[in-house]
């Protein structure tokens, strides 16, 4: 095989690699590589716009997590870059970060195990449901057919669909963190187990949920409009009455 390298444009590169794999099924990665590409992302980003559009699916966001996540940039690099800036919310993303990793270099593969018990009373399944992708609720639905075709999605998405498969489904945050693994281009198992925990309530003083109000507010109403479940929402209550619902056997801290 030709490996070349003189690509004139992202567009160059994905024709190419289409030609050399012809048989590959699926989107390709969303994400260009290397080291100019993560410069560019790098470069490219309005850190100062993070803090208040975040939480918004086309909110601001690195997208360096792909190139932390397979070394092309390191950690400290990104933090040289800001420093000197007022940017608490990302430092504190990047402080997340740092220490998942410090975690997992302590305890090794006892990221998949619990860290702590689970404060929810619930039993779960090792098996993640076969209906994903086609349940009928048009926002996991769409998440789920974005991580498995592009690799990718959004962190308050990823929080969304971790709560939905262990708290609505009653499936183990392990078999959910498999999952993501097997499609995230920027899959470090560190963030997302912990993460998992985090929203499985072994890693944190509670579990953690979402209803349709905040779900709807940070999509900006791209599923609830036209999802064939909208009359029917599970997501559709209070945090209050979601958390009797859900939870009727919880664990008070």
């Amino acid at each position: 095989m030709n490996l070349r390298k003189d690509f004139t444009d992202q567009a160059d590169m994905l024709a190419y690699l289409r030609e050399q794999f012809p048989d590959a099924s699926g989107a390709l990665s969303p994400f260009p590589g290397g080291r100019a590409a993560a410069d560019q992302s790098l470069h490219s980003f309005n850190a100062s716009r993070y803090a208040a559009s975040r939480n918004y699916l086309n909110g601001t966001v690195s997208r360096l997590s792909p190139y932390l996540r397979h070394g092309v940039i390191t950690l400290r690099e990104v933090i040289v870059h800001f420093a000197g800036q007022n940017l608490p919310k990302f430092t504190q993303e990047l402080a997340w970060r740092d220490y998942w990793q410090r975690v997992y270099a302590e305890i090794g593969d006892g990221i998949w195990q619990d860290r702590e018990p689970s404060k929810t009373g619930t039993t779960y399944s090792t098996e993640m449901p076969i209906d994903l992708g086609h349940t009928g609720l048009a926002c996991m639905d769409g998440f789920a057919v974005e991580l498995e075709s592009t690799g990718y999605l959004h962190n308050h998405a990823r929080m969304w669909m971790a709560a939905y498969v262990v708290h609505w489904r009653r499936v183990r945050w392990q078999a959910g963190a498999q999952w993501f693994l097997q499609h995230l281009v920027d899959g470090d198992p560190a963030s997302n187990n912990l993460s998992w925990q985090w929203v499985a309530s072994t890693f944190s003083h509670k579990p953690y949920i979402f209803n349709r109000e905040n779900l709807e507010r940070y999509t900006e109403g791209r599923y609830c409009g036209t999802c064939p479940r909208r009359d029917d929402c599970p997501f559709q209550n209070s945090y209050e009455n979601l958390n009797v619902q859900l939870f009727p056997m919880q664990v008070q801290p």
